[in-house]
Protein backbone atom coordinates (compact mmCIF):
# COMPACT_ATOMS: atom_id res chain seq x y z
CA UNK A 1 0.00 0.00 0.00
CA UNK A 2 2.79 2.43 0.88
CA UNK A 3 5.22 1.63 -2.18
CA UNK A 4 1.45 2.15 -4.44
CA UNK A 5 0.84 5.57 -2.70
CA UNK A 6 4.28 6.88 -2.91
CA UNK A 7 3.86 5.47 -6.86
CA UNK A 8 0.46 7.51 -7.39
CA UNK A 9 2.26 10.80 -5.20
CA UNK A 10 5.05 10.95 -7.28
CA UNK A 11 3.27 10.23 -10.88
CA UNK A 12 0.87 12.84 -9.28
CA UNK A 13 3.21 15.54 -8.28
CA UNK A 14 5.52 15.31 -11.35
CA UNK A 15 9.10 16.30 -10.88
CA UNK A 16 8.92 20.19 -11.05
CA UNK A 17 9.51 21.88 -7.64
CA UNK A 18 7.22 24.57 -7.15
CA UNK A 19 8.56 27.81 -5.59
CA UNK A 20 6.20 29.47 -2.82
CA UNK A 21 3.82 27.63 -1.20
CA UNK A 22 0.67 25.39 -2.48
CA UNK A 23 -2.77 25.07 -1.35
CA UNK A 24 -5.08 21.64 -2.26
CA UNK A 25 -8.41 22.05 -1.86
CA UNK A 26 -11.01 19.13 -3.70
CA UNK A 27 -14.35 21.67 -3.98
CA UNK A 28 -15.06 23.09 -6.97
CA UNK A 29 -16.96 26.46 -5.76
CA UNK A 30 -14.06 26.17 -2.93
CA UNK A 31 -11.69 27.23 -5.77
CA UNK A 32 -13.86 29.51 -7.61
CA UNK A 33 -14.35 31.43 -3.91
CA UNK A 34 -10.92 31.23 -3.19
CA UNK A 35 -8.92 32.33 -6.63
CA UNK A 36 -9.78 36.44 -6.16
CA UNK A 37 -8.23 36.62 -2.46
CA UNK A 38 -5.46 34.12 -3.31
CA UNK A 39 -4.77 36.30 -6.00
CA UNK A 40 -5.10 39.63 -4.22
CA UNK A 41 -2.69 38.15 -1.13
CA UNK A 42 -0.21 37.85 -3.96
CA UNK A 43 -0.22 40.80 -5.32
CA UNK A 44 1.51 41.84 -1.72
CA UNK A 45 2.59 38.82 -0.39
CA UNK A 46 6.09 36.65 -0.61
CA UNK A 47 5.98 33.31 -1.08
CA UNK A 48 2.95 33.64 -3.43
CA UNK A 49 0.25 30.90 -2.72
CA UNK A 50 -0.66 28.53 -5.85
CA UNK A 51 -4.28 27.00 -5.74
CA UNK A 52 -5.07 23.50 -7.13
CA UNK A 53 -7.89 21.79 -7.72
CA UNK A 54 -7.99 18.11 -7.26
CA UNK A 55 -10.62 15.65 -6.70
CA UNK A 56 -11.27 14.00 -2.87
CA UNK A 57 -10.12 10.83 -3.58
CA UNK A 58 -6.34 12.67 -5.11
CA UNK A 59 -6.38 15.05 -2.52
CA UNK A 60 -6.40 11.54 -0.32
CA UNK A 61 -4.01 9.57 -2.15
CA UNK A 62 -1.25 12.15 -2.45
CA UNK A 63 -1.77 12.95 1.07
CA UNK A 64 -1.55 9.86 2.34
CA UNK A 65 1.44 9.25 0.06
CA UNK A 66 2.92 12.15 1.88
CA UNK A 67 2.31 11.32 5.62
CA UNK A 68 3.35 7.98 4.94
CA UNK A 69 5.93 7.52 2.30
CA UNK A 70 7.29 10.75 2.21
CA UNK A 71 6.48 12.35 -0.69
CA UNK A 72 6.07 15.89 -1.10
CA UNK A 73 2.40 17.30 -0.12
CA UNK A 74 1.09 20.52 -0.90
CA UNK A 75 2.07 23.08 2.24
CA UNK A 76 -1.63 23.55 2.86
CA UNK A 77 -4.55 20.67 2.69
CA UNK A 78 -8.29 21.20 2.77
CA UNK A 79 -9.34 18.10 3.99
CA UNK A 80 -12.75 16.47 3.77
CA UNK A 81 -14.47 15.11 6.78
CA UNK A 82 -14.48 11.62 5.05
CA UNK A 83 -11.06 11.03 4.18
CA UNK A 84 -9.80 13.63 8.06
CA UNK A 85 -9.70 10.65 10.09
CA UNK A 86 -7.58 8.26 7.93
CA UNK A 87 -5.12 10.36 9.64
CA UNK A 88 -5.41 9.77 13.61
CA UNK A 89 -4.36 6.35 13.07
CA UNK A 90 -1.88 5.48 15.07
CA UNK A 91 0.11 7.80 17.81
CA UNK A 92 -0.63 11.54 18.15
CA UNK A 93 2.94 11.70 17.12
CA UNK A 94 2.62 10.00 14.04
CA UNK A 95 -0.32 12.30 12.85
CA UNK A 96 0.65 13.88 9.56
CA UNK A 97 -0.66 17.41 10.17
CA UNK A 98 0.58 19.80 12.60
CA UNK A 99 -1.00 20.24 15.87
CA UNK A 100 -2.13 23.81 16.03
CA UNK A 101 -3.76 23.49 19.78
CA UNK A 102 -1.42 25.64 21.31
CA UNK A 103 -1.35 28.62 18.51
CA UNK A 104 -4.97 28.49 18.71
CA UNK A 105 -5.11 29.44 21.91
CA UNK A 106 -2.27 31.71 22.09
CA UNK A 107 -3.74 33.96 19.72
CA UNK A 108 -7.40 33.86 21.22
CA UNK A 109 -8.50 31.80 17.46
CA UNK A 110 -10.26 29.23 19.28
CA UNK A 111 -12.67 31.68 21.49
CA UNK A 112 -14.04 32.67 18.27
CA UNK A 113 -14.81 29.46 16.63
CA UNK A 114 -18.12 28.34 17.16
CA UNK A 115 -17.01 25.31 19.72
CA UNK A 116 -18.51 22.32 18.17
CA UNK A 117 -16.86 23.18 14.59
CA UNK A 118 -13.49 21.74 16.07
CA UNK A 119 -14.97 17.86 16.63
CA UNK A 120 -14.08 16.21 13.24
CA UNK A 121 -10.75 17.73 13.81
CA UNK A 122 -9.61 16.77 17.25
CA UNK A 123 -7.77 14.21 18.32
CA UNK A 124 -7.11 13.08 21.91
CA UNK A 125 -7.41 16.33 22.52
CA UNK A 126 -5.61 18.12 20.20
CA UNK A 127 -6.99 20.54 16.85
CA UNK A 128 -5.27 19.80 14.06
CA UNK A 129 -6.88 22.02 11.60
CA UNK A 130 -9.03 25.20 11.35
CA UNK A 131 -12.89 24.57 10.55
CA UNK A 132 -14.33 25.77 7.14
CA UNK A 133 -18.01 25.70 8.00
CA UNK A 134 -20.77 24.39 10.93
CA UNK A 135 -22.76 22.82 8.48
CA UNK A 136 -25.89 22.99 10.83
CA UNK A 137 -28.98 20.81 9.52
CA UNK A 138 -32.98 21.69 9.45
CA UNK A 139 -35.65 20.67 8.04
CA UNK A 140 -36.72 21.66 4.77
CA UNK A 141 -40.13 21.29 3.19
CA UNK A 142 -42.85 21.87 0.66
CA UNK A 143 -45.09 24.51 1.71
CA UNK A 144 -47.67 24.61 -1.10
CA UNK A 145 -48.05 20.66 -1.02
CA UNK A 146 -48.10 20.60 3.42
CA UNK A 147 -50.39 23.97 2.95
CA UNK A 148 -52.91 22.24 0.46
CA UNK A 149 -53.19 19.26 3.12
CA UNK A 150 -54.00 21.55 6.14
CA UNK A 151 -50.97 20.82 8.16
CA UNK A 152 -49.69 22.95 10.71
CA UNK A 153 -46.08 23.15 10.86
CA UNK A 154 -46.21 25.67 13.99
CA UNK A 155 -47.50 22.05 15.62
CA UNK A 156 -44.30 20.05 15.50
CA UNK A 157 -42.38 20.01 18.12
CA UNK A 158 -40.95 16.03 18.13
CA UNK A 159 -40.47 13.37 15.43
CA UNK A 160 -43.73 11.86 17.14
CA UNK A 161 -45.43 15.01 16.30
CA UNK A 162 -44.13 15.08 13.14
CA UNK A 163 -45.65 11.32 12.25
CA UNK A 164 -49.32 12.69 13.42
CA UNK A 165 -49.57 16.19 12.23
CA UNK A 166 -47.92 14.56 8.32
CA UNK A 167 -49.71 11.47 7.77
CA UNK A 168 -52.57 13.60 5.32
CA UNK A 169 -49.50 13.54 3.13
CA UNK A 170 -49.72 9.79 2.76
CA UNK A 171 -51.36 9.47 -0.57
CA UNK A 172 -52.20 7.17 -3.57
CA UNK A 173 -53.11 10.11 -6.12
CA UNK A 174 -53.54 8.02 -9.39
CA UNK A 175 -55.32 5.08 -7.46
CA UNK A 176 -53.10 2.76 -8.15
CA UNK A 177 -52.69 0.60 -4.56
CA UNK A 178 -49.56 2.29 -4.31
CA UNK A 179 -48.40 5.21 -2.08
CA UNK A 180 -47.33 8.92 -4.59
CA UNK A 181 -46.62 10.44 -1.48
CA UNK A 182 -44.53 11.12 1.90
CA UNK A 183 -43.51 13.04 4.60
CA UNK A 184 -39.70 12.66 4.83
CA UNK A 185 -37.32 11.72 2.13
CA UNK A 186 -35.48 8.96 4.47
CA UNK A 187 -34.00 5.73 3.77
CA UNK A 188 -31.78 3.75 6.69
CA UNK A 189 -29.00 3.01 3.79
CA UNK A 190 -27.88 6.85 3.62
CA UNK A 191 -24.88 7.31 6.23
CA UNK A 192 -25.32 10.79 6.09
CA UNK A 193 -28.72 10.75 7.10
CA UNK A 194 -28.34 8.27 10.18
CA UNK A 195 -25.86 9.58 11.24
CA UNK A 196 -27.15 13.40 11.62
CA UNK A 197 -30.64 11.51 12.94
CA UNK A 198 -28.46 9.61 15.44
CA UNK A 199 -26.08 12.29 16.65
CA UNK A 200 -29.58 14.78 17.19
CA UNK A 201 -30.65 11.75 19.48
CA UNK A 202 -27.22 11.76 21.37
CA UNK A 203 -26.19 8.27 19.89
CA UNK A 204 -22.53 7.34 19.13
CA UNK A 205 -20.92 4.68 17.54
CA UNK A 206 -17.47 5.97 19.94
CA UNK A 207 -16.16 6.64 23.18
CA UNK A 208 -14.18 9.30 24.36
CA UNK A 209 -11.33 6.88 24.27
CA UNK A 210 -11.73 5.77 21.01
CA UNK A 211 -13.35 2.43 21.67
CA UNK A 212 -16.01 1.14 19.18
CA UNK A 213 -20.04 1.49 21.39
CA UNK A 214 -21.97 0.48 17.73
CA UNK A 215 -24.03 -1.53 19.81
CA UNK A 216 -24.85 0.15 22.81
CA UNK A 217 -28.60 -0.83 23.30
CA UNK A 218 -29.37 3.61 22.75
CA UNK A 219 -28.55 2.31 19.26
CA UNK A 220 -30.40 -0.13 18.87
CA UNK A 221 -33.36 1.83 19.40
CA UNK A 222 -32.65 4.25 17.36
CA UNK A 223 -31.66 1.94 14.57
CA UNK A 224 -35.38 0.15 14.96
CA UNK A 225 -37.09 3.59 15.26
CA UNK A 226 -35.74 5.05 11.40
CA UNK A 227 -36.30 1.84 9.94
CA UNK A 228 -40.09 1.73 11.08
CA UNK A 229 -40.26 5.03 9.38
CA UNK A 230 -39.92 2.81 5.87
CA UNK A 231 -41.80 -0.39 6.48
CA UNK A 232 -45.33 -1.07 7.43
CA UNK A 233 -48.72 0.55 7.74
CA UNK A 234 -47.42 3.33 9.86
CA UNK A 235 -44.57 3.99 7.19
CA UNK A 236 -43.84 7.85 6.50
CA UNK A 237 -40.45 7.66 4.75
CA UNK A 238 -39.20 7.48 0.50
CA UNK A 239 -35.82 7.01 -0.88
CA UNK A 240 -35.28 9.81 -3.11
CA UNK A 241 -31.55 10.19 -3.86
CA UNK A 242 -29.35 13.35 -3.19
CA UNK A 243 -27.08 14.73 -6.36
CA UNK A 244 -28.87 12.33 -9.08
CA UNK A 245 -31.36 13.20 -11.93
CA UNK A 246 -33.82 10.75 -10.47
CA UNK A 247 -33.61 11.81 -6.93
CA UNK A 248 -34.19 15.84 -8.60
CA UNK A 249 -37.24 14.03 -10.88
CA UNK A 250 -38.78 12.86 -7.64
CA UNK A 251 -38.20 15.84 -5.73
CA UNK A 252 -40.27 17.76 -8.73
CA UNK A 253 -42.77 15.18 -8.39
CA UNK A 254 -43.27 15.87 -4.59
CA UNK A 255 -42.21 12.26 -3.67
CA UNK A 256 -41.65 13.53 -0.24
CA UNK A 257 -42.66 16.51 0.92
CA UNK A 258 -39.54 17.22 3.97
CA UNK A 259 -35.80 16.64 3.44
CA UNK A 260 -32.72 17.48 5.31
CA UNK A 261 -30.69 20.58 5.29
CA UNK A 262 -27.64 21.07 5.99
CA UNK A 263 -26.64 25.13 5.04
CA UNK A 264 -24.97 23.97 1.44
CA UNK A 265 -27.91 21.72 0.81
CA UNK A 266 -30.12 25.22 -0.18
CA UNK A 267 -27.70 26.28 -3.13
CA UNK A 268 -27.57 22.86 -3.84
CA UNK A 269 -31.50 22.78 -4.52
CA UNK A 270 -31.70 26.75 -5.45
CA UNK A 271 -29.38 25.77 -8.65
CA UNK A 272 -30.59 21.89 -9.45
CA UNK A 273 -33.70 22.59 -8.74
CA UNK A 274 -34.79 26.12 -10.03
CA UNK A 275 -38.76 24.77 -10.43
CA UNK A 276 -39.12 24.87 -6.93
CA UNK A 277 -37.88 28.57 -6.01
CA UNK A 278 -40.83 29.92 -3.53
CA UNK A 279 -42.45 27.14 -2.86
CA UNK A 280 -39.80 25.57 0.09
CA UNK A 281 -39.74 26.50 3.66
CA UNK A 282 -37.07 25.71 6.80
CA UNK A 283 -38.00 24.97 9.73
CA UNK A 284 -35.81 23.16 13.09
CA UNK A 285 -35.98 19.56 12.83
CA UNK A 286 -38.39 17.74 15.44
CA UNK A 287 -37.12 16.68 18.55
CA UNK A 288 -36.22 13.42 19.65
CA UNK A 289 -38.14 14.27 22.90
CA UNK A 290 -39.66 17.67 24.07
CA UNK A 291 -37.41 20.36 24.90
CA UNK A 292 -34.65 18.42 22.85
CA UNK A 293 -31.83 19.15 20.27
CA UNK A 294 -33.80 20.67 17.19
CA UNK A 295 -31.16 20.80 14.88
CA UNK A 296 -27.61 17.82 13.96
CA UNK A 297 -24.95 18.57 11.63
CA UNK A 298 -23.78 17.25 7.99
CA UNK A 299 -20.21 17.14 6.43
CA UNK A 300 -17.15 19.23 7.06
CA UNK A 301 -14.32 20.53 6.10
CA UNK A 302 -10.62 21.65 7.24
CA UNK A 303 -7.71 23.39 6.28
CA UNK A 304 -4.84 22.25 8.11
CA UNK A 305 -0.48 22.46 7.50
CA UNK A 306 1.64 18.95 7.06
CA UNK A 307 4.28 18.29 9.69
CA UNK A 308 7.37 19.85 7.93
CA UNK A 309 6.77 22.16 5.89
CA UNK A 310 9.45 23.88 4.58
CA UNK A 311 7.56 27.42 6.04
CA UNK A 312 5.57 27.16 9.20
CA UNK A 313 4.85 31.08 9.39
CA UNK A 314 3.96 31.48 6.45
CA UNK A 315 1.62 28.88 6.03
CA UNK A 316 -0.10 30.22 9.01
CA UNK A 317 -0.40 33.82 8.00
CA UNK A 318 -2.10 33.15 4.72
CA UNK A 319 -4.43 30.14 6.46
CA UNK A 320 -5.70 32.59 8.81
CA UNK A 321 -6.09 35.51 6.32
CA UNK A 322 -8.12 33.07 4.77
CA UNK A 323 -10.30 31.42 6.65
CA UNK A 324 -11.12 33.85 9.20
CA UNK A 325 -11.42 36.74 7.00
CA UNK A 326 -15.48 38.58 6.74
CA UNK A 327 -14.61 38.44 2.99
CA UNK A 328 -14.75 35.21 2.95
CA UNK A 329 -17.51 34.96 5.48
CA UNK A 330 -19.68 36.80 3.55
CA UNK A 331 -18.60 34.78 0.08
CA UNK A 332 -19.52 31.79 1.59
CA UNK A 333 -23.04 32.18 2.27
CA UNK A 334 -23.51 34.44 -0.85
CA UNK A 335 -22.30 31.65 -3.32
CA UNK A 336 -22.41 28.76 -1.28
CA UNK A 337 -25.24 29.31 1.26
CA UNK A 338 -22.28 28.21 4.05
CA UNK A 339 -22.38 30.32 7.07
CA UNK A 340 -18.92 30.80 8.38
CA UNK A 341 -17.84 28.80 12.21
CA UNK A 342 -16.08 32.68 13.29
CA UNK A 343 -18.50 33.60 15.95
CA UNK A 344 -17.49 37.49 15.29
CA UNK A 345 -18.94 37.45 11.61
CA UNK A 346 -22.35 35.91 12.59
CA UNK A 347 -23.78 39.70 13.02
CA UNK A 348 -22.95 40.79 9.69
CA UNK A 349 -26.20 41.42 7.80
CA UNK A 350 -25.57 39.38 4.73
CA UNK A 351 -27.27 36.28 6.91
CA UNK A 352 -30.53 38.55 7.26
CA UNK A 353 -31.08 39.34 3.71
CA UNK A 354 -34.49 37.54 2.34
CA UNK A 355 -33.81 34.41 0.55
CA UNK A 356 -36.45 34.53 -2.01
CA UNK A 357 -35.70 30.00 -3.22
CA UNK A 358 -37.39 29.40 0.46
CA UNK A 359 -40.18 32.41 0.30
CA UNK A 360 -38.35 35.14 1.83
CA UNK A 361 -37.06 33.50 4.97
CA UNK A 362 -33.88 34.93 6.48
CA UNK A 363 -32.45 31.27 6.22
CA UNK A 364 -28.96 32.48 7.23
CA UNK A 365 -29.89 33.92 10.48
CA UNK A 366 -31.79 30.49 10.99
CA UNK A 367 -28.98 28.49 10.63
CA UNK A 368 -26.51 30.61 12.63
CA UNK A 369 -29.41 30.44 15.80
CA UNK A 370 -28.41 26.33 15.27
CA UNK A 371 -24.82 26.54 14.92
CA UNK A 372 -23.60 26.85 18.61
CA UNK A 373 -25.93 23.74 19.32
CA UNK A 374 -24.55 21.46 16.68
CA UNK A 375 -23.63 18.22 18.41
CA UNK A 376 -19.99 17.03 18.60
CA UNK A 377 -18.53 14.29 16.49
CA UNK A 378 -16.29 11.72 16.12
CA UNK A 379 -12.80 11.95 14.77
CA UNK A 380 -12.18 8.13 14.68
CA UNK A 381 -10.64 6.83 11.43
CA UNK A 382 -13.10 4.30 11.83
CA UNK A 383 -16.08 6.58 11.98
CA UNK A 384 -16.79 5.95 8.07
CA UNK A 385 -16.27 2.06 8.28
CA UNK A 386 -18.98 1.99 11.08
CA UNK A 387 -21.50 4.05 9.64
CA UNK A 388 -21.49 1.54 6.62
CA UNK A 389 -21.58 -0.89 8.70
CA UNK A 390 -24.76 0.46 10.71
CA UNK A 391 -26.58 1.15 7.21
CA UNK A 392 -25.65 -2.30 6.54
CA UNK A 393 -27.42 -3.86 10.01
CA UNK A 394 -29.94 -0.77 8.85
CA UNK A 395 -30.84 -2.58 5.86
CA UNK A 396 -31.10 -6.08 6.64
CA UNK A 397 -33.80 -5.15 9.65
CA UNK A 398 -35.38 -3.53 6.91
CA UNK A 399 -35.48 -6.99 5.50
CA UNK A 400 -36.23 -9.07 8.36
CA UNK A 401 -39.27 -6.57 9.17
CA UNK A 402 -40.78 -7.29 5.73
CA UNK A 403 -40.51 -10.66 6.23
CA UNK A 404 -41.83 -11.48 9.49
CA UNK A 405 -44.13 -8.27 9.44
CA UNK A 406 -42.53 -6.86 12.76
CA UNK A 407 -43.41 -3.07 11.87
CA UNK A 408 -43.15 -1.84 15.95
CA UNK A 409 -39.47 -0.08 17.11
CA UNK A 410 -40.21 -2.28 20.41
CA UNK A 411 -40.73 -5.39 18.64
CA UNK A 412 -37.11 -4.87 16.13
CA UNK A 413 -34.94 -3.87 18.62
CA UNK A 414 -33.35 -7.29 19.40
CA UNK A 415 -32.77 -7.84 16.50
CA UNK A 416 -31.44 -4.58 15.77
CA UNK A 417 -29.32 -5.28 19.12
CA UNK A 418 -28.26 -8.55 17.18
CA UNK A 419 -27.19 -7.14 14.24
CA UNK A 420 -25.29 -4.03 15.71
CA UNK A 421 -23.28 -6.81 17.87
CA UNK A 422 -21.78 -8.14 14.42
CA UNK A 423 -21.26 -4.53 13.10
CA UNK A 424 -19.53 -4.14 16.94
CA UNK A 425 -17.56 -7.60 16.65
CA UNK A 426 -16.13 -6.55 12.88
CA UNK A 427 -14.83 -3.05 13.57
CA UNK A 428 -13.12 -3.98 16.52
CA UNK A 429 -11.15 -6.74 14.19
CA UNK A 430 -10.44 -4.01 11.85
CA UNK A 431 -9.47 -1.70 14.72
CA UNK A 432 -6.88 -5.18 16.17
CA UNK A 433 -5.99 -5.25 12.67
CA UNK A 434 -4.84 -1.62 12.22
CA UNK A 435 -2.88 -1.84 16.07
CA UNK A 436 -1.12 -4.99 15.16
CA UNK A 437 0.15 -3.81 12.11
CA UNK A 438 1.33 -0.36 13.26
CA UNK A 439 3.23 -1.72 16.52
CA UNK A 440 4.85 -4.41 13.82
CA UNK A 441 5.94 -1.50 11.58
CA UNK A 442 6.94 0.83 14.36
CA UNK A 443 9.32 -2.01 16.06
CA UNK A 444 6.53 -2.70 18.93
CA UNK A 445 6.96 1.70 20.47
CA UNK A 446 3.86 2.32 20.40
Amino acid sequence: MIALLSSVGVALRGGDEHEGLTLWTFARPHAAMYRPIVDEWNESHEPAVDLELLSLAAVEQRMLAGFYAGVETADLIEVERSIAGRAFTGPLEAVGFTDLTDRLREEGLIDIINPPSFGPWTSRGRVFGIPHDVHPVLLGYRVDLIEAAGIDVSNIETWDDFKHEMRPLIVDTDGDGEMDRYPLAFWPTDLDKVELLMLQAGCSLFDADGRATIDAPKNAAMLAELVSWCVGPDRIAAEVPDFTASGNALKLEGYASSYFFPDWMCDVWDKELPQLSGKLRLMPLPAWEPGGLRTSVWGGTMLTIPKNVPDFEACWEFAKHLYLSDELARVLYREGGIITPITAHWDDPVFDEPSPYFGGQAKGRMYIEMAPQIPSRSSSPYNRRALERVADAGMLLLQYAESNAVFEPDSLRPKALELLGRAQDEIERQMARTAVFREATSGGTD
